[in-house]
């Protein structure tokens, strides 16, 4: 897909449904995470509840939904402030390098910048080699380190 495509970035709408779908599998095979379409109807259903801190992005190029971005606010107790938390970031394979991760980026610190939060931040894979060099560009990549601890 070219790069000079115009492209829209708008919030997630109820018709947007089937190609959200499509794509948020795609990240989660990514991911390598299992199929589950109780997981993907869970997670369709908070972007389209008004009353979940879920939110959704799209970016558009010709009339397709070409990546999405779920993304939520977080309070950061160290700092007194809350930041937008970017959990999702996905393109179509064909549509990578059209500019839609870096634009849903954008407008996500725009969303910030308007609502007076502290910070955009995410995480990927370290593997995640392409998008790190998206991610190197309009970031900051910090030193803190992730762990992940079962409930019990």
């Amino acid at each position: 897909m070219a790069s000079d495509l115009p492209l829209t970035i708008r919030p997630v709408v109820p018709a947007d449904e089937a190609r959200w779908r499509e794509l948020f599998r795609g990240y989660r095979e990514f991911y390598h995470l299992p199929e589950s379409e109780d997981v993907v109807s869970r997670v369709w259903g908070w972007l389209t509840d008004s009353e979940h801190e879920c939110n959704g992005l799209v970016a558009e190029a010709d009339g397709r939904i070409v990546a999405i971005a779920d993304y939520r606010r977080f309070s950061r107790p160290s700092t007194g402030t809350v930041g937008i938390w970017l959990d999702d970031l996905f393109t179509d394979p064909e549509a990578r390098g059209s500019g839609a991760g870096r634009a849903l980026i954008a407008r996500l610190q725009e969303i910030a910048a308007d609502e007076g939060r502290s910070v955009v931040r995410w995480i990927t894979a370290a593997d995640n080699a392409q998008a790190q060099v998206l991610y190197d560009q309009v970031a900051t990549k910090t030193n803190w380190v992730t762990y992940d601890a079962p409930p019990e």
